[in-house]
């Protein structure tokens, strides 16, 4: 038995095949060739270490044995039905075949019951004639060598899944088959020169093995190979159909070939060319194994012609040996016309399906435009990009129809400007699809000139750049936003250095206070960085606002989970690092007994929810009235009604300061933050001429007169006041 570590596998890469001397002697009593070989090789999924096939687990070694022998069996009789009186020759032996065929199909895990199917059968076959046990076992050797040594050269030089769909894998098919018959050939010729007829000159004998067995694995196995892959990859029902309809044909129109009188065959066109048209539909409409079972059809008509004595093949006036030669050059003829045919058209549907693929990766469509009858045509995923039905007629007309009006009248001027030296254009528009959704095209094309100039043809490519145009216009809100953001920073920035400025004596003391202004909005900043701008919960910029100067036993915290936009989260981190700071140099944060408190709820879960804030110190050093306003407290009291459209309300008890700060949540968002910071801003007369005329160029805020000031602009003259006096409690 055979076994890919051992010492079978020896035995099986030599060549064996039926006992068939002299050129396929076949004759019943002398030999019986069983199955052997390989199943057909995608009969369900090939057979290998990295994906065993499942059809073996489900099979079982035992019966693909026995299977194989029973059609390598079926096969031989097929042979001695059809074998040519009265010297016995078989035309071919399709045994050879069905087991290379079935490995090629398999792979390598089936090498062993293949093999061993082909032996028991031969065996059997030979011994139930006049052959002796040496005889036999000699040709069942024979028989699996020749299939495991046509199946490893396959595998060896075209790998796994073997398919022909390739014309390099028809060539290979090919030279796998001469090998290995001649191969056999040596074996079955040494064989039956010693075990049964040692008159028989050797060369005779190997030339028929040879000849036969070959035409046996280049008619079979392509139709096993073949049929296995429709098992695994059914073809269409339509193109079943119709290589149904071909094959019947083909039978039709072979019998009646087959079956005409030698006379039409001396004339210059032989009758035979009349079987290329249906092999052409088969190959071009159909899967190769469509192409196989035509010349499966077409070699049995031969074959059985010249064992009756039909037609040309079966013309008794020439010698038999003619006869076999000429039958046999024609079924190899009609072989690899149709192999090679097949081949290549299965080759050019591989290359336009990846074509397609590529395409529709891209999304891009291939189109070709005639101006003289208005007919485009376009690949198949143009559908698709232009949203029409693919099974209507699309004109250019139709196409023009769809571009967008306000591109239209540009588009067709670039088309009508085509001229022989300036025979391309590139224009990207609008179209309107059929469903109404509008994308973005580009089209490149290039036309083609008859002799006098006119434009006979145009072809190009259409792609979808609707993502690319949506990409550049997040890009262009993206840049706006930044630009922005960018000088609402700027002229924070600036308001803080001078209003800080104005505060502090020494240099020390301001880079100290700037410092701290800064570390709050760049604090701000990275929490909304973090989310990425989607909103800052209320507790996180609290705790941060709080952490340089505060523990946990002079402080606490509490209220509802709360998420801040981004708007409110800059001004709200502004405020509360103005509350700590004049906490930790003059309130609470400044004694060992003090403590804050900061509290806050949301009133309502509707649209005009309010969340309220409380802020609450106690402990800290007493407050002596009155207490003057600064930048601080007015940036405390103002920012937040200016950017947010909310109310704050700082009382300074005696006890410790107290501020109640609300703020609308949904309502505050509408407010436009270019014209509530500037207005936060600005409301301050000491601000310079420079930051002015800087909120004077953002495009999205009102431009304003002069840098004086008027009622539009400016706030009331009691904040100016507030704004412009010195604040005891800040710095």
């Amino acid at each position: 038995m055979v076994d890919s570590t051992g010492f079978l596998s020896l035995f099986f890469s030599g060549p064996l095949t039926g006992i068939r001397a002299a050129g396929k002697i076949a004759m019943r009593s002398k030999g019986l060739t069983i199955f052997g070989g390989d199943m057909p090789q995608n009969l369900t999924q090939e057979v290998h270490r990295t994906s065993p096939d499942p059809t073996l687990p489900r099979i079982g070694a035992i019966g693909l044995a026995i299977g194989v022998g029973v059609a390598y069996f079926v096969a031989t009789q097929l042979s001695f039905a059809l074998r040519v009186e009265p010297n016995g020759f078989a035309v071919f032996w399709p045994a050879a075949g069905v087991s290379s065929g079935v490995l090629l199909a398999l792979g390598r895990d089936a090498r062993l019951p293949v093999a061993a199917g082909a032996m028991i059968a031969t065996g059997i076959a030979n011994l139930t004639g006049d052959w002796n046990v040496w005889g036999a076992t000699a040709f069942a050797l024979c028989n699996a060598g020749e299939a495991l040594l046509a199946a490893w050269l396959i595998e060896r030089y075209f790998g796994s899944g073997f398919r022909l769909d390739r014309l390099r894998n028809v060539l290979g098919l090919l030279a796998a088959a001469v090998v290995a018959t001649a191969a056999s050939g040596i074996g079955g010729t040494v064989a039956y020169k010693l075990f049964h007829n040692p008159t028989t000159p050797l060369w005779t004998t190997w030339q028929h093995w040879f000849a036969s067995d070959a035409v046996g694995i280049i008619i079979v196995a392509p139709l096993i190979i073949g049929l296995a892959e429709a098992l695994r990859d059914p073809p269409p029902r339509n193109e079943i159909i119709e290589g149904v309809i071909a094959l019947v044909a083909l039978a039709a129109v072979t019998v009646i070939i087959g079956s005409l009188p030698p006379e039409p065959w001396k004339t210059m066109v032989r009758p035979g060319v009349l079987l290329f048209p249906i092999l052409m539909w088969l190959a071009a409409r159909c899967q190769p194994v469509f192409a196989a079972a035509a010349t499966f059809i077409v070699s049995l008509t031969i074959v059985w012609t010249i064992t009756f004595g039909v037609g040309h093949f079966g013309d008794p006036a020439l010698p038999i040996s003619d006869r076999i030669v000429g039958a046999q050059a024609a079924i190899l003829g009609v072989a690899l016309c149709a192999y090679v045919l097949a081949a290549l058209f299965a080759e050019r549907r591989q290359s336009e399906a990846r074509l397609q693929e590529a395409l529709a990766a891209g999304a891009v469509t291939a189109f070709e435009w005639d101006p003289r009858n208005g007919l485009s045509q376009r690949s198949e995923n143009g559908a698709q990009i232009l949203g029409f039905d693919p099974q209507q007629t699309f004109t250019a007309a139709q196409f023009l129809a769809r571009v967008h009006p306000d591109d239209r009248a540009r588009f067709k001027a670039l088309v009508d400007k085509v001229r022989v030296d300036s025979p391309s254009y590139s224009v990207t528009f609008r179209f309107i699809r059929p469903d109404g959704r509008e994308v973005w095209l580009e089209e490149t094309a290039r036309a083609e000139f008859d002799t006098t100039g006119r434009v006979v043809r145009l072809k190009g490519l259409t792609r979808d750049i609707t993502r690319r145009k949506q990409a550049e216009k997040r890009q262009d809100l993206l840049i706006a936003e930044l630009d922005h953001r960018v000088k609402n920073v700027l002229a924070r920035v600036a308001a803080v250095v001078m209003h800080t400025r104005q505060r502090c004596g020494t240099m020390d003391e301001f880079v100290k206070a700037l410092h701290g202004r800064i570390q709050s909005m760049a604090a701000a900043h990275a929490l909304l960085s973090q989310s990425r701008w989607s909103g800052v919960g209320l507790t996180d910029l609290i705790r941060h606002q709080l952490a340089p100067y505060t523990t946990d036993a002079n402080t606490t915290i509490s209220g509802p989970k709360i998420m801040l936009t981004s708007a409110q989260t800059q001004a709200v981190a502004m405020v509360i690092h103005e509350l700590v700071t004049n906490a930790a140099k003059y309130g609470a944060l400044s004694s060992s007994d003090g403590s804050v408190s900061v509290n806050w709820d949301r009133t309502r879960a509707d649209a005009a929810a309010i969340l309220t804030v409380t802020w609450r110190e106690l402990g800290g050093p007493p407050i002596a009235a009155p207490v003057q306003s600064g930048y601080g407290s007015g940036l405390i009291r103002d920012l937040i009604p200016h950017e947010l459209g909310g109310t704050v309300d700082l009382v300074f008890a005696s006890d410790g300061a107290c501020c109640k700060i609300e703020i609308p949540l949904e309502a505050g968002a509408k407010i436009p933050r270019e014209e509530a910071l500037r207005r936060a801003i600005m409301d301050y007369d000491a601000l310079n001429t420079g930051v002015r005329k800087f909120f004077k160029t953002t495009p999205s805020t009102p431009a304003y007169a002069s840098s004086s000031r008027s009622s539009a602009s400016l706030p009331n003259e009691r904040s100016r006041r507030r704004f412009a006096t010195p604040m005891r409690r800040e710095n």
